[in-house]
């Protein structure tokens, strides 16, 4: 079924002129080619997007024929990668899939015509198609209404969606909490009733889409909550379901339990970096194992922050995180309540804190949880004014004074060396002595007294 127009084929031109180039070129060559599935659904909503995906009814061979660049990614699928101006665009084979048997991928493909590739994609906003040539939209599975209605409808019969693709159980839910849909209802019975197939999809695409969740959504927060209600979350993430009916001091925390404070911090956020939404996710996650009640009924959550980096670290090296993200996510939950004492910190703590590379996130960190709290800010404003201070001057500069110098000076190697060299920088930061040379003397009275 063919629909009105939606830009026309100039305006597409300047959206995505190469995307435009490939598909002139394949009709040139007497082929059909449709711009296909995420793009189209965002020209409707007026969102910016990335990918073009092309479909087409050119042989694969034919395809790499057709270009000077190319690359066989797919090619078993009917999927050929060509590249041009250094843009990659993907361009598919109208197919039928043959059948699934590992949750994933079918085992090949039959070539068929536009409409029956749009009923063996996934959602109905996925399985539009646009005529590049015209601007006209190829509605073939309703996904114009299920767009107006604002909702996320599998094609055809859920169940059997889900099986085919487990991973599809996920991105039902990343599309309604990014779009800011309703799944409609005999999908949402679907997820649940095949949520136990999760497990069966690799961690590395779990956690692609988890991420992409946390950081595309604009309620990251209400995308956890869905993924509770969809039963998907205790596949991913179990240990946050502790966070449920966790109570905290009402004095600090009048929001209520630890999971409505990550919940509402989450929904603070706005695109943020992965780093910043794993660390708002993570920050609380070591309260329930740590938890307890004074006599005087008193609720405590003694040592929270290091249980939690342990949790931290446990989960994404689970999820094969790379390093450098697991330990800048780990290091911020473990040192999240240190801002607490802000107002007492020497200048050389805080110049230790400002200059950190993670501090503009921590900051934000720390200034949401108060937000979702107490609302309390002054640690908030006092860092805010500490940065400005010393923006003139290196935040961290090199240590005067290295393990072979305490050395020199009579230490013996061991733990205690690295001691002495944290108490000489912290010395060198508080900016009280002019050089090296006095700092050596000021570690000599120390060593002697």
């Amino acid at each position: 079924m063919s629909e009105d127009p939606i830009l026309s084929p100039s305006e597409l031109r300047k959206r995505c002129p190469q995307a435009v180039a490939v598909a002139e070129r394949l009709r040139e060559a007497g082929y059909t080619a449709l711009f296909a599935g995420g793009c189209v659904r965002d020209l409707l909503l007026d969102r910016p997007f990335n990918d073009v995906d092309i479909a087409s009814d050119a042989p694969p061979d034919e395809v790499e024929a057709l270009f000077d660049r190319t690359h066989a990614i797919g090619k078993s699928f009917g999927v050929i990668q060509v590249v041009i101006d250094h843009e990659p665009f993907e361009v598919a084979a109208f197919r039928q899939d043959r059948e699934y048997h590992d949750g994933r991928r079918p085992e090949g493909y039959e070539p068929t015509t536009p409409e029956e590739d749009a009923l063996r994609r996934d959602f109905t906003v996925n399985g539009l198609f646009l005529d590049p040539a015209t601007g006209h939209v190829l509605d073939f599975v309703g996904g114009r209404a299920d767009l107006a209605q604002r909702r996320i409808r599998a094609i055809g019969d859920p169940a059997e969606r889900f099986r085919e693709d487990h991973l599809r159980l996920l991105r039902a839910a990343r599309f309604a909490a990014v779009l800011d849909f309703e799944i409609e209802t005999d999908t949402l019975l679907a997820i649940r009733e095949h949520a136990d197939l999760l497990p069966n999809v690799s961690v590395e695409r779990v956690r692609q889409e988890f991420v992409r969740l946390l950081t595309e959504s604009p309620r990251p927060g209400d995308a956890v909550a869905l993924l509770d209600d969809c039963g998907l979350l205790r596949h991913i993430l179990p240990e946050f379901l502790d966070l449920k009916g966790c109570e905290q001091p009402p004095e600090y925390h009048p929001e209520g339990d630890v999971w409505t404070h990550t919940v509402m911090m989450l929904n603070e956020l706005s695109r943020p970096s992965p780093a910043l939404a794993l660390a708002v996710l993570l920050h609380d996650i070591g309260k329930p194992a740590t938890r307890s009640v004074d006599e005087d009924g008193r609720i405590r959550f003694r040592g929270h922050a290091q249980k939690g980096a342990d949790i931290a670290a446990d989960w994404m090296t689970r999820m094969k995180f790379g390093k450098k993200l697991r330990e800048s996510v780990v290091g911020m939950v473990d040192r999240h309540m240190n801002f607490m004492n802000v107002p007492h910190m020497r200048r050389a703590t805080l110049r230790k804190l400002v200059g950190h590379p993670d501090f503009d996130r921590e900051l934000e960190l720390h200034r949401i949880d108060c937000l979702c709290s107490n609302g309390i800010t002054t640690s908030t404003e006092i860092l805010k004014q500490a940065r400005k201070e010393f923006e003139a001057e290196a935040a961290l500069p090199d240590p005067w004074i290295t393990g072979k110098d305490l050395i020199n000076l009579g230490l013996e190697p061991g733990p205690h060396l690295g001691e002495w060299k944290d108490r000489a920088y912290e010395q060198q930061l508080e900016g009280d002595l002019p050089d090296r040379a006095a700092l050596l003397d000021w570690v000599k009275s120390q060593i002697s007294s």
